[in-house]
């Protein structure tokens, strides 16, 4: 056998709600139905999501996940964070939908997680990282430990206080290890709109004076934080 393909079905409490998400992000509907259920299918590429309706669902409740493996996720964030960023007037980083950044171990990207309408993750993951499984110690330990539950698992407290013992336990860890827990710890402050420590946050990096080198490894991050920070300061 060959060419066998699966697809997953992710539910939604609004049908037109959720194909409209998925058309902000580039997807495009080929299918849709409103009996004997209602129903439909958005397509991206070679990504194929069906979606079906339930009277009263709550999308809080969703148990939905899907697992997709792309050739480039950051270019794939890039895509959906500036279409979210045009539709919504900011980036979309918490409640329901929402995307998270991707996030980045030992140098490779691992991948990023979006959230639909429908309370559905989509994970996904860069196929060239599928497997990898080092691990990390001190700070970067403590790192991973509170992206894996503020990311993949959603409790931004529970994560806030992970990061914060890490930072608590390793005060003479490096300072580029410390620049990325102070840039997690922003983006955390951002999802539970916490603006003061969010921007708390953002100085400690300053105040850490990174090299030029070290400034290079988390440019990117800076950025991406700085710009959240803002449009929580706005909203």
């Amino acid at each position: 056998m060959a060419n066998e393909r699966t697809y997953p079905l992710l539910p939604c409490r609004e049908l037109d709600e959720s194909i409209a998400f998925y058309e902000v992000l580039g997807f495009k509907r080929t299918y849709r139905q409103l009996r004997p259920n209602p129903a439909a299918v958005v397509q991206y590429e070679d990504i194929h999501l069906h979606l079906f309706g339930i009277d009263g669902f709550n999308p809080a409740d969703s148990y939905g996940s899907v697992i997709v493996v792309v050739p480039d996720t950051d270019a794939l964030y890039r895509q959906f964070a500036e279409r979210l960023r045009a539709s919504f007037g900011k980036l979309p980083v918490s409640g329901i939908p929402r995307i998270l950044r991707p996030r980045k171990k030992f140098g490779t990207v691992t991948g990023f997680s979006l959230v639909d309408p429908g309370g559905n993750w989509l994970r996904i993951y860069q196929s060239s990282s599928i497997g990898d499984d080092e691990t990390a110690e001190g700070l970067e330990h403590f790192v991973q430990v509170a992206a894996r539950l503020g990311d993949a698992k959603g409790s931004e407290a529970e994560a806030l206080r992970t990061l914060d013992n890490g930072l608590a336990r390793f005060p003479q860890a490096s300072k580029l290890e410390r620049a990325h827990a102070y840039l997690y710890r922003a983006e955390l402050a951002v999802r539970l709109a916490n603006e003061s420590m969010a921007k708390e946050s953002l100085a400690a990096v300053t105040e850490l004076g990174l090299d030029a080198e070290e400034l290079r490894q988390v440019e990117d991050e800076l950025a991406h934080m700085t710009a959240l920070v803002s449009e929580l300061a706005s909203s």
